[in-house]
C-alpha cells in the first residue's frame, strides 16, 4: 500500500462529502423563501440515511461478489471483512478508504434528486424514495458500472467518475417523480423568483470544489491520471461557464450570476464520465456544448411539454450526464487510460461509442424503472404529495415547524 494515495483519496473523500452542503445551498438559494428549510434539510437527511445504509449493506451490494452482473452480495455486511488491508479494487489503498470513497458518491447521488420536486412533495414520502431508490437503483448502478462482473463494465463501457451511476440516474429518476407529482400550484401563473443568488453562488463554488475531489480521486491514486481529470474538469466548467454567459448575453443583452454558476456545474456534470478518458483539448469541446444542450433543455423544451422539473435536475444531470456519456464515446482514448478498451469514435472506432449508447440507455431504463417501483410502493403507506394548503403555507411551517427568515413570513 502508499501511504501517498491513502491520503490523498480520504483527502478527495472529504471532498466529495461537501459537495452535499454545497448542493444544499446552491437547490436553496434557487427557492422560495418558504421553502428554504424543507429544500436543505433534503440534503441534509441524505447525508444522515446514506452513510447508514451504506455502511450497513450499500457498499456490499454494490461492491461485493458478483451476481448476474446486477448486483453484490451481502459478504461486507456491516462492513465485516472491510479494514486497513488492500480491497480488490486498488492495491494502494485500504479497503476501508475505497469504501468511505465511494460512500460519498452513494450520498450526493439521490441528493440531487431532490431539486425536481422542492415546494410540493411530503418530507417523509421523499425520505423513504430516496431510502428504496438507494437500493432498487443506485446500488445495482454502481455495481454493474464498477464492480466487479458488472454488466455495463463487461461490455465495454466506462464511467469514470458517476456520469451513469450518478447523473443520468438521479436526473432520470427526477424527472419521473416531477412527472408523478405533477406542477406546482399556479405553475404556469405564478413567478418562482430566487430568493437567495448568493446562496446559490456559494453552493456553486462548494460543489467545484468538492468536484476536484470527485474526479480526480476516481484515479484512485496520486498520479498523472489523477492530474490529468483535475485539469480536464477544470477545463470543461471554466468553457461551460463561459459559454452559458455568452448564451445570457445573446439573449437577454447581460450576462447573469445564476447562468453562470448553472453553466459551470453543468460543465462539470458533463466532464465527469470522460474526465480521465478524453485528451485535454476534447474538454474544451464537451464544455462548450454542454451549455446550450443543457439550456435548451431547461429553457424551451421543458416548458414545451410543460414538465415541472422545479430545479432542472433532469436539465442539468440527465441531459448534461447523456451528454459526457456520448462525448467519452467520441473522445476517450484507450492511450490515456487503457481502462477503455477502445478509443473513440472521432478517432475511428466505433466500439466504445456503441458500448457507451448502449450503457446510457440500460441506465435510463433503470432509473425509470426503479423510480416507478418506489413510487408504487411509497404510495401504499402515504400520498407523495402534500395538499394544496401545505403547499400554500410553504414546506418550511408544515413539514419541519420552521422558518428560514422569521422576519420575511408573509413576503411570500
Amino acid at each position: 500500500m502508499d501511504t501517498g494515495n491513502t491520503g490523498f483519496i480520504m483527502i478527495c473523500a472529504a471532498l466529495v462529502f461537501i459537495m452535499t452542503p454545497g448542493l444544499a445551498f446552491f437547490y436553496g438559494g434557487l427557492v422560495r423563501r418558504k421553502n428554504v428549510v424543507n429544500t436543505m434539510m433534503a440534503c441534509v437527511a441524505i447525508m444522515g440515511l446514506s452513510v447508514f445504509m451504506w455502511t450497513l449493506f450499500g457498499y456490499s451490494l454494490a461492491f461485493g461478489s458478483d451476481h448476474g452482473g446486477v448486483i453484490g452480495s451481502l459478504k461486507w455486511l456491516g462492513l465485516n471483512g472491510v479494514g486497513w488491508d488492500a480491497g480488490p479494487y486498488s492495491d494502494s489503498i485500504p479497503h476501508l478508504v475505497y469504501c468511505a470513497f465511494q460512500m460519498m458518491f452513494a450520498m450526493i447521488t439521490p441528493a440531487l434528486i431532490t431539486g425536481a420536486v422542492v415546494g410540493r412533495m411530503k418530507f417523509k414520502a421523499l425520505f423513504a424514495f430516496i431510502a428504496l431508490w438507494s437500493v432498487i437503483v443506485y446500488y445495482p448502478m454502481a455495481h454493474m458500472v464498477w464492480g466487479q462482473g458488472g454488466f455495463l463494465a463487461e461490455i465495454g463501457s466506462v464511467d469514470f467518475a458517476g456520469g451513469n451511476v450518478v447523473h443520468i440516474s438521479s436526473g432520470v429518476s427526477a424527472l419521473v417523480l416531477a412527472v408523478y407529482l405533477g406542477r406546482r400550484r399556479g405553475y404556469e401563473k405564478t413567478s418562482y423568483r430566487i430568493h437567495n443568488i448568493p446562496f446559490v453562488v456559494l453552493g456553486a463554488a462548494l460543489l467545484w470544489f468538492g468536484w476536484y475531489g470527485f474526479n480526480a480521486g476516481s484515479a484512485l491514486a496520486a498520479d498523472g491520471l489523477a492530474a490529468h481529470a483535475f485539469m480536464t474538469t477544470s477545463i470543461s466548467a471554466a468553457t461551460a461557464l463561459l459559454s452559458w454567459m455568452l448564451i445570457d448575453t445573446v439573449k437577454d443583452g447581460k450576462p447573469t450570476l445564476v447562468g453562470a454558476s448553472t453553466g459551470l456545474v453543468v460543465g462539470l456534470v458533463a466532464i465527469t464520465p470522460g474526465a480521465g478518458f478524453v485528451p485535454v483539448w476534447a474538454s474544451f469541446i464537451i464544455g462548450a456544448l454542454v451549455s446550450p444542450i443543457c439550456y435548451c433543455m431547461m429553457n424551451v423544451i421543458k416548458h414545451r411539454l410543460k414538465v415541472d422539473d422545479a430545479l432542472d435536475a433532469f436539465g442539468c444531470h440527465g441531459i448534461g450526464g447523456i451528454w459526457g456519456g456520448i462525448a467519452t464515446g467520441l473522445f476517450g482514448q484507450n492511450a490515456i487510460n487503457p481502462v477503455a478498451q477502445w478509443d473513440g469514435l472521432v478517432f475511428g472506432e466505433t466500439r466504445l461509442f456503441t458500448a457507451q449508447i448502449l450503457s446510457i440507455l440500460v441506465t435510463i431504463a433503470v432509473a425509470v424503472v426503479g423510480s416507478l417501483i418506489c413510487i408504487g410502493i411509497i404510495r401504499i403507506f402515504t400520498k407523495l404529495r402534500v395538499d394544496e394548503k401545505d403547499e400554500a403555507l410553504g414546506l418550511d411551517i408544515t413539514q419541519h415547524g420552521e422558518h428560514a427568515y422569521p422576519s420575511f413570513n408573509g413576503f411570500d
